[in-house]
């Protein structure tokens, strides 16, 4: 039944593809039946590369089966032959757990090299895409990776980046602007990019950089128990969170600096890390503290997606815009601990933990918050609602993957989050604005229906009950509310309408009222500040 809706998280082959896509010289094989290689189209319409994926599919079909064949073999083969790739990696499919078929035993028959084939053999019915990736990733790095001396200057490794990850290349770019920035060369990019002549180079750095909670620490963990490499696994999100990852990142190297004789590096100023290299790096410090931004500390937030973007929205959100976090969750079961830990204090409630989209946009519903930061989805759930949505995680859509330079982490990414806080709250009400102002204040009386009374038309003077006729539309509970009431809560903006009712009628249940008048109307208004 699930597999009618939308889900959070891609499937372990999804998983799968965003590693070996992200690398050079690699090919995937998914033994599945025909139709299965969606991702081909998935990555094909989202990630702005010219580069088409490197999939092929070994079909599973019912007259193999009959026989006691199968196409793996002739199939890993065919990829040899036409593509000539330095790795080529098998991933399951639920067909062939199912048919508990033994990918491992089926390659071995195909004449090609062992040592160029990797059967990623996970459970495709219990393992998703994040675990997935991780797994895959960490099997790379733990087969390929050699011993060798480290590089004279400072250099990292930057682990965790893949293809369709949210604003990967803009990230990329900001934390290499910023390494440059401190004399830090990067000595691999991982997977993205990289080759197995890469992934072989990997311990020649001083150390790990892993900014995404999600992937990459399996490798991180690795390399350092078998290379004694450290690492930096903080996440750059917002300014004082970059400042912090610098300071970090800078202790580290200048531990392995000292053992190594050389002179440690410094903090250079602020200003080094600006485009202009004059300014400040971020504009937001100032920007928090405008009028233009004052209002937004009596603004209420709602925070869901993968682990590292809900936690690193949330203290954004809250320590350098002053908003009101009213909530947080993740569909990131596996994280939901370490969200807590770090969140601690932040949130009013429990954290969500769920992969149900209806259980989220029910959530907001009720809450009506003033921003959702999100995924797609709750981009889809807040259009109805119209409240303001910006997507900050995975899944996303095409409008997520720019060939602009759009950072969310670092100094820069710090000024992109702000401006787009800014512009999903005040500038999306464009499109409200003859709601906003109604008639301009020129109070022109608007005609009004005729009355109804139990669904059949009539006059109030008829039923001698003017102005105060009740109809049946109310709030969850059915609280009727009179013409006069109803006309008074028309010239709310609508984007707020709903928000506006519930509250009206949870003032009047306070209060004893049983039906909401334009007197009782008022009163609430005027008790809820409006």
């Amino acid at each position: 039944m699930r597999l009618a809706f939308w889900l959070y998280e891609g499937t372990a082959l999804h998983g799968i593809s965003r590693v070996t896509n992200s690398m050079k010289n690699v090919h995937t094989v998914y033994h599945a039946p025909q139709g299965d290689d969606y991702i081909t189209a998935t990555y094909t319409m989202l990630e702005r590369t010219p580069e088409f994926p490197a999939l092929s599919i070994s079909v599973v079909r019912g007259q193999d089966l009959a026989r006691g064949v199968s196409r793996l073999p002739s199939t890993l083969e065919q990829v040899e032959e036409h593509y000539h790739p330095e790795i080529i990696v098998v991933a399951p499919s639920c067909s062939t757990a199912l048919l508990q078929e033994d990918l491992t035993q089926l390659s071995r028959h195909s004449g090609v090299d062992p040592d160029k084939i990797i059967v990623h053999d996970v459970n495709p019915f219990r393992v998703q895409e994040h675990e997935s990736a991780e797994g895959l990733f960490t099997k790379l790095v733990e087969r390929y990776s050699l011993e060798q001396s480290v590089t004279e200057k400072p250099s990292v490794n930057l682990l965790g980046f893949t293809s369709l990850g949210f604003h990967l290349r803009s990230d990329l770019v900001s934390l290499r602007r910023i390494l440059k920035t401190l004399g830090v060369e990067v000595n691999v990019v991982a997977p993205w990019g990289a080759g197995l002549e890469e992934l072989r180079n990997l311990p020649a750095a001083w150390l790990n950089i892993v900014p995404y909670h999600e992937m990459g620490r399996g490798a991180a963990h690795y390399l350092r128990e078998k290379f004694g490499m450290p690492s930096v696994q903080g996440t750059p999100l917002g300014v004082e969170p970059t400042l912090d990852w610098i300071r970090e990142l800078l202790e580290k190297l200048n531990v392995i600096a000292e053992e190594k004789g050389l002179p440690a590096l410094a903090m250079p100023p602020l200003t080094d890390f600006s485009l202009d290299g004059l300014s400040a790096p971020s504009g937001v410090p100032w920007f928090a503290r405008t009028a233009d931004m004052e209002s937004f500390s009596g603004k209420w937030a709602f925070v869901f997606g993968d682990a590292t973007h809900t936690v690193g929205m949330v203290k954004f959100l809250k320590d350098e815009l002053g908003m009101q976090i009213i909530g947080a969750g993740t569909y990131l079961k596996e994280h939901a601990e370490w969200i807590r830990e770090q969140l601690e204090g932040y949130l009013p409630e429990p954290l969500m933990v769920t992969d149900k989209f209806q259980e989220i946009s029910k959530k907001i519903e009720n809450e009506m918050p003033d921003l959702v930061c999100g995924t797609q989805m709750e981009r889809h759930s807040c259009r109805k609602l119209d409240v303001p949505c910006m997507v900050i995680s995975t899944p996303t859509h095409i409008e997520n993957h720019l060939i602009g330079y759009y950072p969310v982490l670092g100094f820069e990414g710090a000024d992109v989050l702000a401006d787009r806080v800014y512009t999903s709250c005040k500038l999306g009400l464009e499109k409200h604005l003859v709601d906003f102002f109604g008639d301009a204040g020129l109070e022109y009386e608007e005609e009004e229906p005729a009355a109804t009374l139990n669904g059949q038309p009539g006059s109030s003077a008829e039923s001698g009950e003017e102005g105060t006729q009740f109809g049946e539309e109310g709030g969850a509970d059915g609280m009727p509310w009179s013409a006069d009431a109803e006309k008074m809560l028309k010239k709310v903006p609508f984007f707020v309408r709903k928000k506006v009712r519930k509250n009206t009628e949870n003032f009047a249940r306070e209060n004893g009222e049983t039906n909401i008048t334009a007197e009782v109307f008022k009163r609430a208004k005027e008790a809820l500040g409006g």
